[in-house]
């Protein structure tokens, strides 16, 4: 949100009816805390330290409080961060006892015990935090005097009653005794101690708005309220700011956190303090750097302090000059502050000595050598778009127009410079292939990937990515929400890149190696990953994953009309197919088999090609994008074989002898065609000159479109905003990126409208042909993205004859099976008491003896989620009557089928072979094996089966035989004389 828009709570404290709450100290020795003049204040902690920097309250509260005391506030959070660990990419980057030295920290604000908090031992984590009190009392980071310590609790975890999120309950019970261990520790130890939890529980239950985005990060309003709490817990209480007081303050202070976030999480680390300061002079050149910023955060001190005291001359910049995003997004050169103290730069010298010449965009087109049936045109240049410069990647919305993430100031920004990092809205309004209208979505530093989801767009710019969206029309982001954090920044070169929204409703993305990220949910510890691979998170849950390894500088992602997934690596050009393995640990289910025969890297992206405007033979080739030697596009005819793909190369799609020419990614645009981003720039590596080297180019970027001689071009489809039940029928449509751009637009509607009316759509198909598994396939992927269950649904394309559906349905399977994504939604389908039996204790499977009862009666139940039975053995005489109980809790169908000794595996796989047929026979195969059968069962259903026990002594199993389970879900009545 822009800082001018007046927040509830903000009127609500203007208007003297601010919630009042009670902000709980430790027993201190002094009503309030004493802030000292000139006191540099460090701000250590996890997310909620880290945070607080993206929107200013507290800070300017504090000033505003003590305005001639000069103070100097430096946020050193960081995402994922405990009180005794604190992971850092490179060992160089320095330790917590370094960072606070340097910035001579003589008051701690420390801000733990959220991510320590899921090792359910309150007790143990007292100590450390007894211990780690004593240990920083040791020491003199400001080289005077030992620094004075404010502790603060964790927060709660807020009940967004949002049925894609915890409830907080099981957080709040173990953050309630972090909370009390911690104040026990800090009275002990005489140190303040602000009890946050108590606060925010408080709020939480008056606050007419939510206060986080998630249950546990705040959000603008959350952290206007938390700031006020802790200064009125700090100082007794909060200065009466008018609301033009209060903007004018939060800029500056803003202002100021963009330098400083700049310095201290510096983007590139690698460059800065890892391996690769080492080449070039990079270390030079970028310490430097280091101490620009820092006079340049130093001087922003002093406009703080000026408004702090009535100064109305000074100014920061104003919303008119610069969307107020948030400091470390701050993109205008900064002209109302003197800077005249800044050291220059260090000058660079270029080792690459051959002379660049840059072709016209046109001209460019006479270099390349193109399949002959295809021809290539013009889009868009930099010659008529200058903010095009460097694109990263190009995508498509539902509005048929072309998007670009255009990474001007690659590889990071300059202090000093404009960033002019962005994303922009291409259009072509009058379809002659050329675009003819160009406007800024957003400003964006370092936007190595970008996605289309719920109305908005989820950008990278590490170490966070972002969700933005337009509001009122005019195609220009007026919402900006960190998503999520702890992605890391440690290479520009390897940062998290090609997001896509996958048919499971996760965004996924890929990253190198030199990076640690440490991510916090709402679900469980903090996630700390060094490993390059594929990742991905669940922007309606918010959960988060790593899927696979993919080393060392991992690019692209696809995936084809059957789910199958697709990952390239950059540095070694190679192809693979992400696949689940049913039998592997559940933290490495995925896995990665080769897709092709690698001649060509480096790679920094690929995609299906699926446009009916392409000749036939170019339907379904996987594209691969390199950048260096063979600078073009292969193409690789896939073929499929039992869940397997294996990709031969039949060609080139297009090469170009232009050395400048760096094809980064590609997208099928609304008439079919294929529009190309072309980075346009001799110097592309990181390893081979220095960061800043002169011949870097920053100016020249074009978007080309290739097309197929004499054949018409595809009708464009709209897709944004039309009525459910007709993107529903888009669903058939046979080119990808419809499909995917339907999904997308869903995305952003009524979770209930959506899944009501697929399934009504839905009932038209059965999972016999291709037609209809796929169109099937595509409602139970958009349940995926909706986070609900429909068992039914599922079970019908496990059990469909068509290979690719039974295999995406596995797919879907595991993430509601074994994954457990189920639990978030399973009462939109089954209602609340469902829920709840998610979380019964499972029984182990028991064994009854019924021989010594007249009628041998039992209930066998199931086990919710696990597809079991909770009765393993049944023993009866022969003859005995039998009274046996099928009753099932769990969510999906089941039946229980008596079949003769020996024949389970005959009768489940007779019931798989019913195929559509399956439902109206209830998957009870015509089989002279099957004894007796319940029909299908579903959930809190209970059907009774009597019989007289065999005559005959033996094992008679029972199963379930809906398609899929009859394997694992199984007992026996043993029948004994």
């Amino acid at each position: 949100m822009r800082v001018n828009q007046l927040s509830f709570l903000w009127k609500c404290l203007l208007g003297g009816s601010c919630i009042v709450f009670l902000v709980a100290f430790a027993a201190c020795s002094r009503p309030k805390f004493e802030f000292r003049k000139g006191d540099r204040i460090a701000i250590v902690g996890n997310a909620l330290a880290e945070r607080m920097q993206y929107y200013g309250f507290l800070e300017a509260y504090l000033q505003a409080a003590y305005p001639e005391q000069e103070l100097v506030f430096r946020n050193l959070g960081f995402t994922g961060d405990k009180l005794l660990h604190r992971p850092r990419a490179h060992k160089a980057y320095g330790d917590a006892d370094t960072h606070l030295t340097r910035v001579q920290a003589s008051v701690v604000f420390a801000f733990f015990g959220y991510n320590e908090s899921f090792d359910n031992t309150a007790a143990a984590f007292g100590k450390e935090l007894g211990s780690w009190i004593d240990s920083t009392r040791q020491k003199k980071y400001d080289g005077k005097n030992a620094p004075r310590i404010v502790v603060f609790s964790p927060i709660a975890h807020e009940n967004l009653n949002d049925p894609n999120l915890p409830t907080g309950e099981e957080n709040n019970k173990r953050l309630k005794a972090y909370t009390e261990a911690m104040a026990a520790v800090c009275r002990e130890k005489e140190v303040d101690f602000v009890n946050l939890f108590e606060a925010t529980e408080k709020l939480y239950g008056q606050s007419e708005k939510p206060l986080t985005i998630n249950g546990i990060h705040l959000n603008e309003e959350g952290y206007g309220e938390v700031s006020r709490a802790i200064v009125r817990g700090l100082t007794g209480s909060v200065p009466d700011l008018k609301e033009a007081e209060l903007t004018r303050l939060r800029q500056a202070v803003l202002n100021k956190n963009g330098c400083w976030f700049t310095r201290y999480r510096a983007t590139d680390g690698n460059d800065v303090w890892g391996s690769r300061s080492e080449l070039h002079g990079n270390y030079e050149t970028l310490q430097r750097e280091l101490v620009m910023l820092d006079t340049m955060t130093a001087n922003r001190d002093k406009r703080i302090w000026a408004i702090a005291k009535g100064n109305k001359d000074v100014l920061p910049l104003t919303d008119d000059e610069e969307p107020f995003w948030g400091a470390w997004e701050s993109w205008a050169v900064d002209t109302k502050i003197d800077d005249s103290n800044v050291p220059a730069p260090l000058k660079v010298e270029s080792n690459f000595k051959q002379d660049v010449v840059y072709l016209g965009g046109e001209e460019a087109i006479g270099k390349m050598h193109i399949a002959k049936d295809l021809e290539v045109n013009l889009f868009a240049s930099e010659e008529k778009f200058p903010e095009i410069a460097n694109p990263v990647t190009v995508k498509r919305d539902t509005k048929g127009r072309l998007w670009v993430a255009a990474w001007e100031t690659y590889p990071k920004r300059e202090p000093l410079k404009e960033m002019k990092d962005r994303l922009v809205i291409l259009t072509d309004s009058d379809n002659d292939g050329k675009a003819d209208k160009s406007v800024t979505f957003a400003r964006v530093h370092n936007p190595t990937g970008f996605e289309f989801w719920n109305n908005g767009v989820i950008v990278v710019s590490a170490p966070n990515i972002w969700y933005l969206k337009d509001t009122d029309g005019d195609d220009r982001a007026d919402v900006r929400i960190v998503m999520m954090g702890g992605i890391d920044a440690a290479d520009t070169h390897h940062a998290a890149n090609n997001l896509f929204f996958g048919p499971d409703g996760n965004i996924y993305y890929q990253r190198g190696v030199f990076m640690l990220s440490n991510v916090e949910t709402p679900w469980g510890k903090n996630q700390e990953n060094r490993s390059p691979g594929l990742f991905r998170f669940n922007p309606r849950t918010y959960r988060f994953d790593f899927v696979t390894e993919n080393s060392p500088n991992a690019h692209g992602i696809s995936f084809d009309k059957w789910g199958y997934q697709f990952v390239t690596d950059g540095t070694t050009g190679r192809a693979y197919q992400v696949y689940l393995d049913p039998k592997a640990d559940d933290s490495s289910a995925f896995k990665t088999r080769r897709l092709l025969k690698q001649t060509v890297r480096p790679v920094p992206a690929h995609q299906i090609l699926s446009s009916p405007h392409f000749p036939a033979e170019y339907d379904n080739n996987f594209l691969i994008y390199n950048v260096i030697g063979f600078q073009g596009i292969k193409r690789y005819k896939l073929a499929y074989d039992s869940g397997k793909v294996w990709g031969e190369e039949i060609g080139d799609l297009l090469y170009s002898d232009d050395p400048n020419f760096r094809p980064t990614s590609g997208v099928v645009g609304a008439d079919g065609a294929l529009y190309i981003s072309d980075w346009q720039n001799p110097l592309i590596g990181h390893m081979q000159h220095n960061i800043r080297d002169p011949k870097r180019d920053h100016t020249h970027g074009r978007i080309y479109r290739v097309t197929a001689k004499g054949r018409p071009l595809m009708e464009p489809v709209p897709v944004a905003g039309r009525p459910v039940k007709e993107l529903l029928d888009l669903l058939k449509h046979p080119v990808n990126e419809i499909r995917h751009q339907v999904q997308i637009e869903l995305s952003g509607r009524s979770t209930k409208e959506v899944i009501d009316q697929a399934k009504e759509w839905a009932k038209q198909y059965t999972a016999d042909s291709e037609e209809g598994a796929h169109a099937l396939l595509e409602i139970l992927w958009l349940h995926q993205r909706h986070n609900v269950v429909n068992r039914e649904l599922l079970e019908q394309l496990r059990g469909s004859s068509v290979e690719h559906a039974r295999y995406a349905a596995e797919r879907v399977a595991w993430f509601w099976d074994r994954r457990g994504d189920n639990t978030a939604k399973a009462h939109h389908e089954h209602g609340s008491d469902a829920v709840a039996a998610v979380h019964t204790k499972v029984p182990a499977g028991k064994s009854v003896d019924l021989t010594a009862k007249r009628v041998a009666a039992v209930t066998v139940g199931t086990i919710p989620e696990k597809m079991l039975f909770d009765t393993k053995e049944i023993i009866v005489k022969t003859g005995q009557m039998v009274r046996l109980t099928l009753k099932n809790v769990d969510f999906m169908p089941h039946n229980l089928v008596v079949v003769s000794p020996g024949a389970a595996d005959e009768v489940a796989q007779a019931a798989i072979d019913l195929g559509s047929k399956g439902f109206e026979k209830k998957f009870i195969p015509d089989n002279k094996n099957v004894l007796y059968a319940t029909k299908l069962i579903n959930n809190n259903e209970e059907e009774t089966l009597e019989f007289k026990a065999a005559a005959k002594p033996g094992d008679y199993p029972f199963l379930c035989t809906f398609p899929g389970h009859g394997q694992v879900m199984r007992g026996v009545i043993r029948v004994v004389k």
